[in-house]
């Protein structure tokens, strides 16, 4: 009798206990609230052989894995990548509720609402009749209280879905992604930092008038007109000053170590100094493209020093956040701690630049060890034949540096 009594309470603690949360797996649309505007973007849950779940975002045609999910009770923590931010929220069934939030600033949190089942972005295809099509590339203007900047618009259209990106002087939006709603194209990315928010409407053939919601505060209109013929203006925005033609510094590596151009490492080689910050979107793509081409290339006498500049001062933070992108993206070059994220700042730190003009911004340096060409922004694989161009350019630089006599 007492051997049966122990089977079934054995039994019952069993089947009375708890399972461990998770998040259904499957697609889940979620929305962040900015300045009283709905910024949707999509997930997918999944379990790996491990059995850990997997959130992967979703942008067009990227795709980016977040493998940090933790929960605690009925909340669930969801590292957004690389970058210092996180998704936090209440799992309550087939829904999540809670903030997006900065670590490095504590004041900086958005409320976002998730549930699973929905495939859409704004609105469900089949519920959307659309007349106007906004595929095309245009010359675009962002104006705000203190100046204009320029910028092409590249979009594509099939029925009422759409992706697009922005080619600017310091960089890409990298992965749009919406729908035309009334005649109005809706778009958004969210990438763990980039948190962007675009309306844009037609009042004729070759023009467009949008809006543009930046994060929790920032929100600016622009223009654009259709022209397949569109650049951005050919200006250097970062070189050196005159009177100078080297670069020189000393920098701490990860583990605090003094690092200099002089060092024998690299020496007579060409180097290429790549200005990033792991907090950055674009310096996150250029990594992707940097760190599989220095492995396929370090053997031909070049080298790449990666210059971190961090969102806070301290090194044992920002040492820490460079490891982290260092071992998610294989990075076998060197980084070097450099600074802090602030463009001014930044400058200070090199000064024989003119300015720092935005991350990432990538110098070469010749054998000789003479700078011969500084490029500001990266152009990333969200802009299609711009990205392919780049890469052109980039290994064109590259081969004629290494050709040079010294």
């Amino acid at each position: 009798m007492r051997y049966t009594l122990l089977l079934l309470l054995a039994f019952c603690l069993g089947a009375c206990a708890k399972k461990p949360m998770q998040l259904q797996t499957g697609i889940w649309r979620a929305v962040l609230e900015i300045q009283g505007q709905q910024l949707p973007f999509n997930f997918e849950v999944s379990t790996n052989a491990a059995g850990s779940q997997v959130v992967t975002i979703h942008n067009a045609a990227e795709r980016l894995v977040l493998d940090e999910v933790s929960f605690q009770g009925d909340s669930v923590n969801i590292v957004l990548h690389v970058f210092d931010a996180y998704l936090r929220g209440v799992v309550k069934g087939d829904s999540l509720l809670g903030w997006f939030n900065l670590n490095y600033n504590p004041t900086y949190k958005l409320p976002f609402k998730a549930k699973v089942g929905q495939n859409f972005r704004f609105v469900q295809p089949a519920t959307n009749s659309v007349t106007k099509n906004f595929t095309g590339k245009y010359a675009v203007q962002f104006y705000n209280e203190k100046d204009t900047a320029h910028a092409i618009a590249l979009f594509e259209q099939t029925g009422s879905t759409a992706t697009g990106s922005f080619l600017t002087p310091t960089g890409d939006y990298r992965y749009l992604e919406g729908s035309v709603i009334n005649d109005t194209l809706h778009l958004s990315t969210f990438d763990g930092n980039h948190v962007y928010l675009f309306e844009v409407t037609k009042p004729n053939d070759s023009t467009l008038l949008g809006g543009h919601w930046l994060g929790k505060s920032r929100f600016r209109t622009w223009a654009g007109k259709k022209n397949e013929n569109a650049k951005l203006p050919d200006v250097a925005l970062t070189y050196l000053k005159e009177g100078y033609d080297k670069i020189e510094f000393s920098f701490p590596d990860l583990n605090g170590n003094a690092v200099t151009l002089n060092d024998d490492r690299y020496k007579n080689k060409v180097v290429i100094l790549q200005m990033m910050g792991s907090w950055c979107p674009n310096c996150m793509d250029e990594t992707k493209f940097l760190s599989p081409w220095y492995d396929a290339n370090k053997n031909r006498g070049v080298e790449i020093i990666g210059l971190a500049y961090e969102r806070k001062p301290d090194f044992a933070y920002a040492s820490e956040r460079v490891k982290k992108m260092k071992e998610k993206f294989g990075v076998n070059y060197e980084y070097l701690i450099a600074g802090v994220s602030d463009n001014a700042k930044a400058a200070e730190t090199l000064p024989m630049l003119n300015k720092v003009a935005g991350f990432p911004t990538t110098i070469f340096i010749g054998k000789d060890g003479k700078v011969k060409h500084i490029h500001t922004g990266f152009d990333g694989p969200g802009t299609g034949i711009y990205h392919e161009q780049f890469k052109e350019r980039f290994n064109t630089i590259v081969n004629d540096l290494l050709n040079e006599k010294q």
